[in-house]
């Protein structure tokens, strides 16, 4: 890994505006998907983005690759301001930077065969060798047949079609990948194949990825470093084993005791953090810190008033709340229990 990032982003915002009248020219609010992002990728990482559906995570991820434009902010990659460049620049720069998607079938152009698919990238950006030899060594690096060029994306299976999906991203020998939840529209007996798949591809083409999930699991196996977003921003970043180890912030501690233990005695003891009311629009984000209308752990000063910044905690380890050392230390009780969430008043300090 190299010290320097190969992808760093600083304030990053990807509003989208809120429209109504008759012609929909009249703007009434703004929705704040991503609402200033700072992040470091380094070369040969995996960076791990999690959080609920809506956060932000997947338009943070299309940003970086100018598929929607930011609001504010700078995306800098390998020393290029991404948004700085004209389209034919970005375009050519696309050739290191490229993306696997969510959906394996809605991403792939049904009357497009494998072989069309995967040379349409190379035509793009001017490969002058053996566009067939090219295909076949791309199906046979995805664990595909060679003849699967001749087929069309219906007759594969989920996992297939991802294959393919993979294979078109690595084409053009790129050096970052955004990974938007590769795996959640496959069978589970399916994710871990494809996984070990980007994880081998990884080792084999020296890749870097961010990997955009809400499977911890998933995202636990293959990151480096995770980020918790919340509406619309980092609220924690870690070294992965740390954060599973000992999760700081409130919402990454209520994520992480919402992942089931295949121990029974250890499930029957250990405390759930049972999240109140609804995911705050974020048309209208609360004033402060934007998670206090939902945290177990909101103290009466500060949490509605002051937003607090993504800091560092602890040695490599950044946590945006007021109150992680107390909560850390157990000065700080939580409001939910396993059997009676209403047992105990929100904030209350341990005596």
């Amino acid at each position: 890994m190299s010290s320097e990032p190969l992808l760093s982003i600083r304030g990053l915002k990807v509003h989208f505006p809120v429209k109504k009248g008759v012609l929909l020219q009249r703007v009434v609010g703004q929705v704040r998907a991503v609402d200033g992002v700072d992040l470091d990728v380094g070369q040969g990482m995996t960076y791990g983005l999690v959080g609920e559906s809506g956060c932000g995570k997947s338009t943070l991820g299309k940003a970086v690759l100018r598929l929607v434009e930011p609001t504010a902010g700078t995306v800098v990659f390998d020393g290029v301001d991404v948004g700085a460049q004209s389209p034919e620049q970005t375009r050519l720069l696309r050739r290191h930077m490229q993306m696997v998607f969510q959906d394996p079938f809605a991403s792939l152009d049904p009357r497009q065969s494998v072989e069309s698919v995967l040379t349409e990238p190379l035509r793009t950006h001017g490969f002058t060798g053996d566009g067939s030899k090219r295909v076949r060594e791309l199906l046979d690096i995805v664990g595909l047949p060679a003849g699967a060029a001749r087929r069309y994306p219906h007759e594969f299976s989920g996992g297939q079609r991802q294959r393919v999906g993979i294979a078109r991203a690595i084409a053009l020998n790129p050096r970052l990948i955004i990974a938007d939840e590769p795996v959640s529209a496959l069978d589970v007996s399916i994710q871990a194949q494809i996984v070990n798949l980007l994880e081998d591809l990884q080792e084999q083409l020296g890749l870097t990825y961010v990997v955009v999930a809400h499977d911890l699991a998933v995202v636990r196996h293959v990151s480096d470093v995770i980020g918790v977003m919340y509406l619309g921003a980092l609220v924690e970043e870690s070294p992965s084993d740390e954060l599973y180890a000992e999760p700081l912030h409130p919402y990454t501690i209520a994520l992480m005791s919402a992942i089931p233990i295949p121990d029974p005695e250890v499930e029957e003891r250990r405390q759930r953090i049972l999240l109140t009311g609804d995911l705050p629009s974020p048309v209208n984000i609360p004033p402060g810190c934007r998670f206090h209308t939902r945290c177990p752990f909101r103290q009466p000063t500060r949490c509605a008033d002051e937003e607090p910044g993504l800091r560092e905690a602890r040695p490599g380890r950044k946590v945006a709340c007021h109150w992680v050392e107390e909560i850390a230390a157990g000065r700080i009780r939580a409001a939910a229990s396993a059997h009676d969430p209403t047992a105990t008043e929100v904030g209350v300090p341990v005596t």
